[in-house]
């Protein structure tokens, strides 16, 4: 009776706690100007790939040589209908960026999904089994770890093509060692704690213990890594089309219009400015609001 009402109390102060600590650093993040700064740009290119079939002013498709390097509308020569100008065939920079945004988001996304499944699965197993599983996996990380990313990346790509399918498979396929790593060292400090010892004496099992007791306290971390890797991943995504190995021409890509546009930057300088001024405002906003959630969730400081 003493322990499962220890064990309760114990599980309900670890319920209890963890809500009050996660309210407090939300508040936190709010009062960050920031945090709020890179919340607002995100909420605009989330919002723009959301809607970008309804709000881009043109097909991203649609080429035209009569209107082939018209300069942005407040330029000599620039015309309303296509404010940051066309490319070198016509195509509207504009509808393109904002098409763009979609490729980028959804494949920094749904990479870092990947990412997570592997490596918070990985280091959960390997942080609470330990022993020859334990060291078996980070064996594993190691020698992934010591790969380049991007060489990888081209690797892959190059044996199974360019799409957007490929690209997302690779960047999460060789981004999941940092989940595995952290996730294992918080799992190694909390396999020993006292509400942990007594679920094991009321008899649950480890697969519960695991999904109910560890995992949502691993939360915090996963988020803060997650937030980081989409960045990275959309970096990632970048380069690989510039190098022409990315999702294929299908899609436009901010990448890809950047790669377009480099031999043009003498008499086009808006061909490849405005694409990596986009990649530039997305990830700085990433990484403002993940360094900022990081010292939120942090209890030190």
């Amino acid at each position: 009776m003493a322990v499962g009402s220890a064990a309760a109390t114990l599980t309900y102060a670890e319920d209890v706690a963890p809500s009050a600590a996660g309210s407090r650093a939300w508040r936190k993040l709010a009062r960050n100007p920031a945090a709020i700064l890179g919340a607002l740009i995100l909420l605009l290119v989330v919002g723009a790939a959301l809607t970008a079939p309804w709000i881009a002013p043109h097909d991203p498709a649609k080429q035209s040589l009569l209107r082939r390097f018209t300069p942005p509308v407040w330029t000599a020569g620039g015309n309303p209908a296509y404010p940051l100008g066309t490319d070198q065939v016509g195509r509207d920079i504009l509808s393109r960026m904002i098409h763009g945004a979609r490729i980028s988001l959804l494949v920094g996304v749904l990479a870092v999904v990947v990412s997570v499944l592997i490596g918070v699965t990985l280091g959960l197993v390997s942080g609470f089994v330990g022993g020859r599983v334990d060291m078996v996996l980070m064996t594993i990380v190691d020698i992934t770890w010591s790969f380049p990313q991007l060489l990888l990346a081209l690797a892959f790509v190059a044996a199974l093509g360019p799409s957007l399918v490929t690209i997302v498979l690779v960047l999460g396929f060789t981004g999941w060692e940092r989940y595995a790593r952290v996730v294992r060292a918080e799992v190694l400090a909390l396999r020993e704690k006292d509400f942990i010892e007594a679920a094991r004496a009321m008899g649950v099992g480890s697969l519960r213990i695991l999904r109910v007791h560890v995992l949502p306290n691993t939360f915090s971390s996963i988020v803060v890594l997650s937030t980081l890797q989409v960045a990275q991943a959309i970096l990632a995504e970048a380069a690989l089309s510039f190098l022409g190995v990315g999702s294929g021409r299908t899609y436009p890509t901010w990448g890809q219009m950047i790669a377009l546009g480099r031999d043009f930057v003498s008499v086009a300088w808006w061909l490849a400015t405005f694409p990596g001024l986009a990649i530039l405002a997305t990830v700085l906003a990433i990484n403002l609001v993940g360094d900022r959630l990081r010292d939120a969730l942090d209890p030190r400081v």
